[in-house]
Formats: structure tokens, C-alpha cells, sequence
């Protein structure tokens, strides 16, 4: 498994949470929001998923995915 921590602007609540972490299960990765951090530490299988199907689903819900560290 590979973890990415990505920079997520425009999360505030929990219903951003739920929306962020449910769009990344479907897709098949394990996602944890931290609202405090603006952030999102992802596990994905790298042989299947990659940091820009990442951040399509995160964007899709509505988010800006600024920057992306390891």
C-alpha cells in the first residue's frame, strides 16, 4: 500500500468529511480527513490508483486539492 497526504481547500464540516473519505472508498483507497490541517492522508494500492484518480474524486466532491506530499 502507498499513503500520499494531499492539501484539500474548501472542508469545514462533517458532511465535507463524509463526502471526501466516502468519493476515495468508492474508488478503492482508505481516506482520513483532518479538518484542522486542511488535509487528507490517503492509503492506495499503486498498482490500481494514482495521485490524479486521487484527486479527481476529492474534486469531484466539490474540493480543491492545492498540493500533494508524500
Amino acid at each position: 500500500m502507498t499513503n500520499v497526504t494531499l492539501e484539500v481547500e474548501g472542508m469545514s464540516c462533517q458532511h465535507c468529511v463524509q463526502s471526501v473519505e466516502g468519493a476515495l472508498a468508492e474508488i478503492g483507497a482508505k481516506g482520513k480527513v483532518n479538518l484542522e490541517a486542511k488535509s487528507v492522508d490517503i492509503e492506495y494500492d499503486a498498482q490500481q490508483l494514482d495521485v490524479v484518480k486521487l484527486t479527481e474524486a476529492i474534486e469531484d466532491q466539490g474540493y480543491d486539492v492545492v498540493s500533494a506530499g508524500a
